[in-house]
């Protein structure tokens, strides 16, 4: 019956709102099924409720942190709203479809003449006939290729100039999670639209991948104190865990915040040595002033500063080092370990700079905060 009314609605949308734009556009030969944009843009409208409607109140009922206001929120708030109706990791998706046409296609076919070579259940036939289970092996792999990709954004200097700015934000809420550079949005839709094409994951799964995903993860970045007992968060991210992977770099343990790198599962940290518990709640945001001046401008500001940093690090041999940076006053990447965090590392807890003002030269640089 839900099936059915989804279906339904699925096909009122695209019919009366998306393939009148594509006409209106010319684009209704480029942009893939308009029942598949339908799709993806109700799947966003439903999680802006989720998040509007159900974490947003727990952030007052049980929130981590006490705020005298939520100013910092609002530009995050505004950027949510922009990437959920864009809907970056699906249309990025959608527009790989020629590529996935390359590989054998999703694998919707009965017979295996459809499977892609590449497709978990071109290995596994007997998946086919058991899709919730199919639905958990994509989304392990899924979840697990984010887990990398994400140790791998703080480890490259010019990927971390770009994903800085998710971590510039000082009042980390439930709108936290989809504030990020567009190209570093753009690189990761590619790296896991690719994921799913290999996989043979087809265009409606993966957009429920991706809500999945997405909501765990506005959770999880939801200003609340909640954890779940001493078994489940060995297994999943919760807000509290991911709240220490947002931590300032602490001087006296300035490895501490290279932790909790999980999108969904914790299990990945845990097999992989990066989990930290059992830890007070610390403030969040960046202790580099060159990132910490995100804070201090709007949309277009926060990514002309993350495309400064970019630019200052992909065109340095220094960009290519894996490593702990900051950002010198003119965009060159400085490990951290030629900084003195213990000088710089208050500088965030002051107040913010005036509106578009630059930071000093003397504060250039601080560690990066994970």
């Amino acid at each position: 019956m839900m099936s059915e009314l989804w279906s339904h609605l699925v096909s009122w949308f695209a019919s009366h709102g998306v393939l009148p734009v594509l006409q209106f556009l010319h684009l209704e030969g480029l942009a893939g099924n308009p029942n598949d944009i339908a799709a993806s843009l109700l799947i966003a409208a439903f999680q802006l409720c989720v998040i509007g409607l159900v974490f947003r109140p727990l952030e007052s009922i049980v929130p981590a942190e006490k705020w005298q206001d939520r100013k910092l929120t609002k530009v995050d708030f505004q950027y949510t709203v922009m990437m959920l109706v864009g809907i970056f990791p699906i249309f990025s998706y959608l527009i790989l479809t020629p590529i996935a046409n390359y590989f054998g296609g999703p694998d919707t076919g009965p017979s295996d003449a459809s499977v892609s070579p590449l497709a978990i259940t071109h290995w596994v036939p007997w998946l086919k006939q058991h899709p919730w289970l199919l639905f958990g092996c994509y989304y392990l792999v899924y979840d697990l290729v984010y887990y990398w990709m994400h140790r791998l954004q703080h480890a490259l200097p010019w990927w971390w100039a770009l994903h800085s700015m998710h971590h510039s934000t000082r009042q980390m809420s439930c709108w936290t999670n989809d504030r990020g550079s567009l190209i570093d949005g753009f690189i990761q839709s590619m790296i896991l639209a690719c994921v799913g094409i290999v996989m043979g994951v087809e265009p409606e799964q993966f957009a429920w991948l991706v809500l999945m995903g997405e909501l765990v993860q506005n959770f999880s970045h939801a200003n609340v104190r909640i954890a779940f007992g001493p078994v489940f968060n060995r297994v999943f991210v919760s807000p509290k865990f991911h709240r220490l992977h947002h931590m300032l770099v602490d001087p006296t343990r300035p490895k501490l915040h290279n932790c909790n790198f999980g999108q969904v599962f914790s299990l990945w940290d845990v097999i992989f040595g990066t989990a930290l518990y059992n830890e007070p709640p610390r403030p969040t945001g960046v202790g580099d002033p060159m990132v910490d001046d995100d804070n201090n401008h709007g949309l277009v500001g926060l990514h002309w500063n993350a495309a400064k940093r970019f630019w200052g690090a992909v065109r340095r041999p220094e960009g290519w080092k894996f490593g702990e940076v900051a950002f010198g006053p003119d965009y060159r990447p400085i490990p951290v370990d030629q900084l003195d965090l213990h000088g710089l590392a208050h500088h965030v807890l002051q107040p913010a700079h005036a509106p578009d003002a630059a930071p000093s030269a003397d504060n250039a640089a601080v560690a990066e905060t994970a």
